[in-house]
């Protein structure tokens, strides 16, 4: 691994994710996965083991490793960086950990408004998440212009949830009790949020990162009127804020919006300043397309658990997704992450897929 400053990136060569995300002409669709730096690589389960898996993510040398291993495998159109969306409230103060077989854990969620008072007011980025910035910086330099380098972050609303529900749920209740107990406490939260991830993602920008990518990946639960107060004001707030920012620097950069099961919301989300909205597998690829009106780039959306199927079946599923989404404007992706049981070998079939059926429907246009 080669430890370089910031500036002086290598070239990029392959630029055809970027292109699609502005909605330009390319070759052939790109592609990249949620998730493709995961437990369904042998070799990250070797790296990964017996270590901590938020020490892992504040060793910049071992998340640069993890966002290479998929690379080396499959000819992805990107690389998103290795880290986790619960590194935020860790940086406001809050005690995350990972417990095996039960997922991210907070010891002391939050259970009513004075508990906002333990929070970090400001939050110094560099500080807090500096290790972020040093991963990205790494691994710009070790992907020597192979592909861009995606940073991202989560959703206020998609924080705010873990939070207060001190880990996964199935029903949100406690989150959403808040939402429609306490209100004004709920908008406090999600805007101390939203002012850490501008920051966090300028942050990542100026360290190397050449795309963004926000998950509302809890979107699903919210109806559409509490989707319309509790997540898109945020997520519209923050695309603008970091855009007008980049803006002053000269900068620009492609920004993803991934609401997850927030179907109810397409129309809004598509005038929400992001240049791509990703798109979950309950989605039709035409009527998304129809929905959204030509204005933007949509990517995503193929159903991960489609890659438990033979090679031949996963070639028709992607063919008939890139007739539906079209060539242009599009980057393919699943609706979700990929599964820790899932074959690696079908990861590179849907690849491959992607890259022939896109190349030969872009040729006969």
């Amino acid at each position: 691994l080669v430890p370089f400053g910031v500036g002086d990136f290598p070239q990029l060569q392959n630029d055809t994710f970027l292109r699609a995300a502005r909605g330009e002409e390319t070759q052939h669709v790109p592609v990249w996965c949620m998730r493709q730096a995961g437990r369904y690589l042998p070799e990250f389960r070797e790296s990964r083991a017996g270590k901590d898996f938020f020490e892992t993510c504040r060793s910049p040398e071992a998340c640069c490793e993890l966002t290479l291993q998929p690379l080396r495998r499959f000819p992805f159109d990107a690389a998103i960086i290795f880290s986790d969306i619960l590194v935020v409230p860790q940086a406001m103060g809050m005690d995350v950990q990972m417990v095996a077989g039960k997922g991210p854990t907070f010891p002391e969620p939050l259970k009513e408004p004075e508990d906002l008072q333990r929070l970090r007011v400001k939050v110094d980025v560099d500080k807090e998440l500096g290790y972020v910035f040093k991963a990205i910086t790494l691994t710009r330099h070790n992907l020597e212009g192979k592909v861009p380098l995606i940073g991202f972050t989560g959703a206020p609303w998609t924080l705010m949830s873990y939070m207060i529900e001190g880990g996964g749920s199935t029903t949100h209740a406690k989150a959403k009790r808040w939402l429609y107990r306490h209100p004004e406490a709920s908008h406090m939260l999600l805007r101390m949020l939203t002012d850490v991830i501008v920051e966090y993602l300028l942050g990542q920008v100026a360290a190397g990162a050449q795309a963004l990518q926000v998950f509302e990946s809890h979107a699903g639960i919210l109806g559409p009127v509490e989707f319309k107060e509790f997540s898109l004001p945020y997520l519209r707030d923050i695309a603008r804020r970091v855009k007008d920012k980049l803006k002053e620097a000269g900068q620009d950069v492609p920004m993803i919006a991934f609401a997850k099961d927030a179907h109810y919301a397409l129309e809004d989300l598509s005038q929400s300043h992001y240049e791509v909205v990703g798109l979950d597998w309950t989605i039709d690829p035409r009527s998304a397309r129809e929905r959204t009106g030509g204005k933007i780039s949509l990517q995503g959306n193929m159903d991960p658990c489609a890659l438990y199927a033979p090679k031949d079946r996963i070639s028709e599923t992607v063919k008939k997704m890139l007739e539906g989404f079209g060539t242009r404007g599009y980057i393919a992706n699943l609706g979700h992450g990929l599964y820790p049981d899932m074959d690696p070998e079908n990861v590179g079939a849907f690849v491959e897929a992607v890259h022939q059926h896109s190349k030969q429907m872009i040729k006969q246009m």
